[in-house]
């Protein structure tokens, strides 16, 4: 079992930039597959990017191409969002994800384990 911890949220201006970070515990974060997920008031949860075991392969809702990157770091058991040129609509509570297969995915379903979540603000 992994616990996941999620900093690096905050208030920015539009336009500006924000890195999360996901601290895994109990088990080395180079076991699972890893995503971020975000939800805004009032709406579903959303996948945002993925990230596959050895960080060779990524994906990216559309939504966020271009502008957001994600990456580990399995030596720091640590993954990472680096966010850019950030818009209000963005604003939501940002969640790592870990699942125990090896490949990206999308599906919120094929999760295991979650963080509690990090609030992102973006002013207009």
């Amino acid at each position: 079992q992994v616990q996941l911890v999620e900093s690096g949220g905050g208030l920015v201006q539009a336009g500006g930039s924000l890195r999360l970070s996901c601290a895994a515990s109990g088990r080395t974060v180079s076991s699972y597959a890893m995503g971020w997920f975000r939800q805004a008031p009032g709406k579903e949860r959303e996948f945002v990017a993925s990230i596959n075991r050895s960080g060779s392969n990524t994906y990216y809702a559309d939504s966020v191409k271009g502008r957001f990157t994600i990456s580990r770091d399995n030596a720091k058991n640590t993954v990472y969002l680096q966010m850019n040129s950030l818009k209000p609509e963005d604003t939501a509570v940002y969640y790592c994800a870990a699942r125990r297969g090896v490949y990206v995915s999308g599906r919120h379903l094929d999760y295991d384990y979650w963080g509690q979540g990090t609030q992102v603000t973006v002013s207009s």
